[in-house]
């Protein structure tokens, strides 16, 4: 693909215009004029918002990704933004622009870890989450054509040495430890060397380093076990303390501890609240639906305040600045830091804390896991269903079961909790996915939860089926 000659303006696809970004298929509903398009009417919106226009772009390693970027930093240029190039790399690498360039705006040209004929752009202006009605805002302002072609600029700079130095500031490992690292083939691939070669008593193992966007070795999402099988054998084979995985754009962290076990978001960051819970007094910690009601009662005997939240990285970083909640995060693996760091996303900066942690510890991770009580659980199930009836269906399921025996959660789908543990049924925001999890202190009691899934599906004409 190569950049068009006449870039234009163009309404957006209304599939495209998701809760926390914008996404979709390359040539399919995004385009060049797409990209263009974006940076016009966000230009327009910074600028008339903060009556000045700095706005850092990158972009991550898939293979539409570079002119996808090229086509939106016209478009802001044209929006007469002064544009930051930081080139590939990332999410949290533009993110960490934002603060360090000190602009008025950031936007990432990334598909996460969506297919590869996928892409999007994620965006933060005045360092808020620009997500929901404001992604919203951008069709009227072409409908309203209120704005004017105007005269901007394109530099470049490169800013990985000083992303990559600030990652590493007052991390520092007090014992010797052995780490397999799984890239994915994504965007954290054009950083990684520079902070391992700098992490001290590390050993590492890289694989899947390489950034490629054809993702040749396996699909980017750690939060789906088959892409951990890499992980864990080199885990294995290679004796290593621990285990660490990125997805596409490097904002979601994935964890095997030293014998090759799955470690989810949602028990990782117990440990985490064990060193935040000595740093604040009843620091407010919030953790989506999607997660273990273990961590909500263990987070409590720690002298945390856990916050249940609605999913989505964007409502929770802006909830985090509303509580001044120093660590917050969501079973898909976004953590996001405000204790000595920005309050986002960033999954390299979650693991180099989680491996400061463990080597303040005479345990091993898997023995750090096993301190606290053992559920049975489905992992975070996700299957397509039709884009336009996937809220609807949720709608369908509250109906009927609102008046069952338990406790009946609402903020995001439906979460029941009874005797027997809880579940959960939900529509994705970002794909055309239901996702629903179950977890009960026994087998016969998830068995229980699970039925009553599968029954609830199946009345709205969905025939799925658990493996547990």
């Amino acid at each position: 693909m190569v950049l068009e000659n006449k870039l234009k303006i163009e309404n957006f696809d209304k599939e495209v215009l998701r809760e926390y970004d914008i996404r979709g298929v390359v040539e399919d509903n995004i385009n060049q004029n797409t990209a263009y398009t974006i940076g016009r009417t966000f230009g327009y919106t910074v600028s008339n918002r903060l009556k000045s226009n700095v706005i850092a772009t990158g972009y991550d390693g898939r293979l539409t990704s570079p002119d996808l970027h090229q086509a939106l930093c016209e478009g802001l240029k044209d929006s007469g933004a002064k544009v930051i190039n930081i080139g590939m790399g990332p999410t949290p690498m533009t993110y960490f622009a934002h603060y360090h360039l000190e602009t008025d705006a950031v936007i990432m040209v990334t598909g996460s870890h969506n297919p590869s004929e996928y892409n999007g752009f994620k965006m933060v202006l005045n360092k808020h989450s620009f997500y929901a009605e404001n992604i919203q805002s951008l069709q009227k302002i072409i409908d309203q054509d209120t704005f004017k072609l105007l005269e901007g600029e394109i530099i470049n700079k490169d800013i990985k040495l000083d992303y990559t130095k600030r990652l590493l500031k007052n991390i520092n490992l007090n014992k010797k430890i052995k780490i397999a690292w799984d890239i994915g083939n994504g965007a954290m691939g054009s950083v990684i060397r520079e902070i391992t070669d700098n992490l001290n008593n590390s050993e590492n193992i890289l694989i899947n380093e390489k950034v490629d966007g054809n993702f040749p070795n396996h699909h980017p999402d750690p939060t789906v076990p088959e892409n951990m099988k890499q992980l864990i054998k080199a885990v294995q084979d290679n004796h290593c303390d621990i285990g660490l995985a990125f997805d596409g754009d490097g904002d979601r962290l994935g964890v095997v501890d030293n014998l090759g076990n799955l470690v989810w978001a949602d028990q990782y960051m117990l440990l985490l609240c064990t060193e935040i819970s000595k740093l604040y007094d009843n620091p407010k910690i919030i953790m989506d639906v999607k997660c273990s009601k273990v961590f909500f009662d263990e987070a409590k005997k720690l002298n945390c305040d856990p916050i249940m939240s609605k999913t989505g990285h964007s409502p929770i970083k802006e909830k985090m600045k509303e509580l001044n909640s120093p660590l917050s995060g969501e079973m898909s693996g976004h953590v996001c830091y405000a204790d000595d760091f920005y309050g986002y996303d960033d999954a390299m900066y979650v693991a180099l804390r989680l491996l400061r942690i463990l080597c303040n510890q005479e345990k091993t991770l898997n023995e750090l896991i096993n301190f606290y009580p053992k559920t049975f659980s489905t992992p975070e199930t996700r299957f397509d269903v039709d884009e336009t009836k996937k809220f609807l269906i949720i709608e369908e399921i509250k109906d009927r079961i609102k008046n069952t025996e338990g406790i009946l959660i609402d903020i995001d789908g439906i979460r029941v909790e009874n005797d027997n543990g809880w579940f959960l049924m939900r529509a994705s925001n970002t794909q055309n996915q239901l996702t629903c999890r179950a977890e009960s202190t026994s087998k016969e009691g998830l068995k229980s939860l699970i039925e009553i899934i599968e029954n609830q599906l199946s009345l709205s004409g969905i025939n799925y089926k658990f493996t547990i």
